[in-house]
């Protein structure tokens, strides 16, 4: 068994208040989950309205799961939002 830990930040420039970036982040942890079945949510850049930064968690059986599993959840990101990925840290914890 394998855990996939996932930091992705995100940049919002056209975020001018804290309102506008939170029903952006709601709608993209939304989105990730119906999609994935995988736990997300926001944890850094809270108070700051163009930075946001999702942790995401997965299980994987093998390590091309995994591979694709992240991959696709990048493109995904990517296509859902007009936010611009600039930092990825991924983990993969073997059990």
């Amino acid at each position: 068994m394998r855990i996939i830990v996932m930091k992705v930040t995100l940049r919002a420039d056209w975020a001018h208040s804290l309102k506008e970036k939170r029903m952006v982040v709601k709608s993209i942890i939304a989105k990730l989950q119906n999609k994935f079945n995988i736990s997300v949510g926001e944890i850094e850049n809270q108070d700051i309205h163009n930075l946001i930064t999702i942790g995401i968690a997965s299980i994987a059986l093998d390590a091309k799961v995994c591979d694709s599993t992240i991959e696709h959840i990048i493109d995904y990101i990517e296509d859902i939002t007009d936010a611009e990925i600039i930092n990825i840290e991924q983990e993969i914890n073997i059990y």
